[in-house]
């Protein structure tokens, strides 16, 4: 696992965070995906750079390679 990504119920009701921040991995996505840029983020909290942001990205992706189904119409 992705050391610089940590998870603690007492910080941000357990939420996954970059570790020694507040900053969420959630933020960090929803603001990727609005279309910050990510020396922009870096600028923005002194504590995250380039290797943080990645990290998220990485944890984001293997979130998603968990065994699920997702739903899609029947084509009748």
């Amino acid at each position: 696992m992705d050391d610089l990504i940590v998870s603690d119920p007492a910080v941000m009701s357990g939420k996954p965070v970059i570790r020694g921040t507040r900053v969420t991995v959630e933020s960090i996505l929803e603001r990727l995906g609005a279309g910050e840029r990510v020396n922009d983020l870096v600028a923005s909290h002194p504590r995250i750079n380039e290797d943080a942001i990645r990290a998220c990205l990485r944890f984001a992706a293997r979130a998603l390679h968990a065994e699920i189904q997702y739903p899609h119409p029947l084509h009748v």
